[in-house]
């Protein structure tokens, strides 16, 4: 369960600040984040993975106390917990399709590379539909073919927490809801909480709930 008291936050030599008196996200929960842009939707996403980090407030997940760990710790915890989509994507141009889904298994020696999780890139990239392009470079894709290519780097660890900041931002209204369908999927096989920030009305039917920024 993620849990948030009296939270604050803002950005150094800015206005903007985020404050959330008291929010609670229970465990294999599917929710959806909307609101208008520059309300604070990717920031909150980047709290909970511990990306940021809180001026005031608490910020936990399950036992762990977010705003007690140094850096090196947030970084084990988003490896072992987080499965981020980023808005940007954050891909390597220098690797290949296939290269890139395997990502958090190059960087972290504690995640074991083995036939099972090769295995698994394979599965996530056809159901994504993007098999043919495993050997590509990603400067060879589209951008919304780039973009599953970061869902399927998200969910290759089978995390705890899905977080996904507009993960359907460049897709077609078909393949919107073959992503959002893919992720709700994950989060129900895994008990996982998802977290998705959309702009998308269409897209909200099936989560627990909505969360209005």
């Amino acid at each position: 369960m993620i849990q948030i008291r009296q939270l604050k936050f803002g950005y150094p030599e800015s206005s903007f600040r985020l404050n959330i008196p008291e929010l609670e996200i229970q465990d294999a929960e599917k929710v959806a984040v909307i609101g208008p842009s520059g309300c604070g939707r990717t920031t909150l996403l980047n709290l909970i993975s511990g990306i940021l980090i809180p001026d005031q407030g608490e910020l936990t997940s399950g036992d762990v106390d977010l705003r007690k760990l140094n850096d090196s710790q947030r970084r084990a915890y988003r490896i072992s917990q987080i499965g981020f989509v980023f808005q940007e994507f954050e891909l390597i141009d220098y690797l290949n399709v296939r290269e890139n889904i395997l990502l958090p298994y190059y960087i972290n020696q504690t995640l074991k590379l083995d036939e099972s999780v090769q295995a698994r890139a394979r599965d996530l990239a056809a159901s994504m539909q993007i098999e043919q392009y495993l050997n590509s470079r990603i400067d060879q894709i589209s951008q919304g073919e780039r973009q599953r290519v970061a869902i399927c780097r998200a969910l290759l660890t089978q995390p705890q927490i899905l977080l996904a900041d507009e993960p359907t931002g460049n897709l077609d209204p078909v393949n919107k809801r073959l992503i959002r369908d893919l992720l709700l999927e994950h989060a129900t096989r895994t008990n996982a909480i998802l977290i998705m920030v959309t702009h998308d009305d269409r897209l909200l039917d099936e989560f627990d709930r909505t969360i209005d920024i």
